[in-house]
This record gives C-alpha cells, structure tokens and sequence, in this order.
C-alpha cells in the first residue's frame, strides 16, 4: 500500500467511497464521475501502478478482476444486457490515478470507436 495513493487509501478504509463489492484480491466501487448509468471502478487490492507493471508474482490479479466484474455485473442487473471493461494505462492513455484498476460501464448502449 502507498500511503499517498487515493485508491490504496480507499481500499484501506481511510476513505469514504461507495463500495459494491469486495473480496480479499478487488475493492469495486462506484465512480464520482460516471460515464454511463452504471460506472465501477475494479481496484487491486495490491498496488500496482498501472497494468504495464504487474509482475510474475501478480499474474492473477487481472483474473481476479475480472471475475469480480463478472460478480459485479450480476449484482448490477447489466451482466445479460452487456457491459464494457476499460483499462487505462499511461496519461496519454487516460489513466489519473497510478494503480491498478478497471472501468465497468454499462446500462445503456456502447458506441465504438470509444474515444
């Protein structure tokens, strides 16, 4: 954990955020800045800045995520409807938070190409 990462210091509790799921590898949370009626952020519990620095002693990581997403899906009623998962990874990118974390949007429609 960093003590000056915001996720980290979510993820610790110190915090307030709107949690919707959690289990001992992923916090899910909603978005302050929803870019669809349904908007979560999957964070590793582990900091790790960015998916170009997870490690070989982090390879599950993306799998829990992803299996959290799924759960979270479920729970959120868009699972059968569809939904996207985005990854930022760099400034140019998109990512404003350095860790680890991935962007459930869903309950309306998603044009392509995202932006």
């Amino acid at each position: 954990m960093s003590s000056e990462c915001l996720f980290c210091r979510i993820v610790a509790g110190e915090l307030p955020a709107a949690q919707v799921y959690s289990d001992a590898a992923v916090v899910a949370i909603r978005d302050i800045s929803p870019q669809a009626p349904t908007h979560i952020l999957l964070l590793a519990r582990k900091h790790i800045p960015s998916v170009r620095d997870i490690a070989k002693a982090d390879h599950g990581v993306m799998t829990e995520i992803c299996s959290a997403a799924t759960e979270v899906a479920k729970q959120e009623g868009i699972a059968d409807a569809g939904y996207r998962l985005v990854i930022n990874v760099g400034r140019d990118g998109g990512q404003t938070v350095d860790h680890l974390h991935v962007h459930l949007l869903g309950g309306r429609p998603m044009a392509w190409p995202p932006g």
